[in-house]
């Protein structure tokens, strides 16, 4: 493959994201003409390149040693990884593997990764400054030694399925601010490229595409079914999809939907009394048990534009609970887990739609199972959608 250095323009990836943590317009701006401004390497012909590697949920943070240690490290683990306080035990977001280019060969296996970051202040004498110090043209050089920082993000850089990130600063307290500024943006590159590649991981064995079509023919919205899913429930206004491992690991999605809805009732209040009304009514154990949000944990709750549609994003923790008929307190099965709801209004069909991913599996790290939860919800699609890309590929949906 002939590698050659060239000047691109870039731009900058939508990023939806509540409008709290969106960046300044400045920085924006700045990003793009950074980005027009940003060497990279490249093959000069179309001949194939191989996918990235690497697990999923994984960063490789390219840095060098003594920062890794120092503040940038931490501001890295805090604003790109942080803890989720969501699951039951301690998990950061990604998992952190930090390298430093001790050599071509070295840094060639950087190159194949699926999840790359490279944070250097450019003042530094390090290989990974000299590195992103050759990313930049005088122009872009002098600006950034002028003060300005930037995140750049390139997608299939080096490999397909791969997002390349670039922390660009001239000191350690200028990537410190880019960072704490920035992180959020990282963190929904990183997570939305990962979707990607998960959903074509997940859904390759192959789809049950009985199963998609009766929910589509009954209910007119479309979500994939992976293959080793059942259905559970199927009424009125409520589907529930389970997979069982074993007695004592499985994971499930429902979704539920209300018919001419008013938006304006949308709040996150609304969305945590009707998913315990839900589930209460739905989704029970055995001896009379029944799943409902765990107040006593960490619960959050975003604004996001879900697939073009204004909804909430709400994460925290289920338990299995048990009523007292004498007293009417709530009693614990010792049975509990994370979940993931997005609760969003769709403008053409006037429905409200709550789609809720839960993970029960004691033993196992929890975040990668919930990522799963997300990509099936992430392929929700309504009757208009369904109709169309059946008739653009004749049979089934893509």
């Amino acid at each position: 493959m002939l590698h050659t250095q060239h000047q691109m323009n870039l731009n900058l990836p939508s990023i939806h994201q509540p409008t709290s943590t969106r960046p300044a317009v400045h920085r924006l701006i700045f990003s793009a003409i950074l980005a027009s401004m940003l060497f990279l390497t490249a093959c000069e012909s179309l001949e194939y390149r191989p996918p990235a590697v690497g697990r999923e949920g994984d960063v490789v943070v390219v840095m060098d040693s003594a920062r890794w240690n120092g503040p940038i490290g931490d501001a890295v683990r805090m604003h790109v990884s942080p803890y989720l306080g969501t699951l039951p035990a301690p998990e950061r977001e990604f998992s952190l593997n930090q390298m430093t280019i001790t050599s071509q060969s070295v840094l060639e296996g950087i190159q194949k990764q699926k999840n790359v970051i490279f944070v250097a202040p450019l003042s530094d004498e390090s290989r990974e400054a000299a590195f992103l110090r050759s990313r930049l043209d005088s122009t872009a050089l002098s600006a950034i030694r002028g003060g300005q920082a930037s995140v750049i993000p390139r997608r299939d850089l080096w490999r397909t399925e791969q997002q390349v990130i670039y922390v660009f600063g001239d000191t350690e307290e200028s990537i410190l601010r880019e960072l704490e500024a920035r992180g959020s943006d990282i963190r929904y590159q990183f997570n939305t490229i990962t979707r990607e590649r998960v959903q074509v991981d997940m859904f390759e064995k192959g789809r049950q595409f009985d199963i998609e079509r009766a929910i589509e023919d009954k209910h007119d919205f479309s979500i994939r079914v992976q293959h080793d899913y059942f259905t559970s429930i199927d009424t009125t206004n409520f589907v529930w999809l389970r997979r069982v491992v074993d007695s004592n690991s499985w994971r499930s999605l429902f979704v539920y939907y209300i018919d001419n809805f008013d938006p304006t009732n949308l709040t996150p209040e609304w969305v945590y009394a009707a998913r315990d009304r839900i589930t209460e009514t739905n989704v029970r154990g055995n001896a009379d048990g029944f799943v409902l949000i765990d107040y006593r944990r960490e619960l959050n709750t975003e604004n996001i534009d879900f697939l073009g549609r204004f909804g909430y994003e709400t994460r925290g923790l289920w338990h299995m609970v048990e009523e007292n008929e004498q007293t009417g307190d709530l009693m614990e099965f010792g049975m509990g887990g994370p979940f993931v709801n997005y609760t969003f209004y769709d403008d053409e069909s006037r429905r409200l739609y709550m789609i809720d991913g839960m993970v029960f599996a004691p033993g196992y790290d929890k975040r990668e199972f919930l990522r799963h939860m997300e990509v099936i919800a992430h392929t929700f699609r309504n009757g208009t959608e369904v109709a169309t890309a059946r008739a653009a590929s004749g049979e089934g949906v893509d």
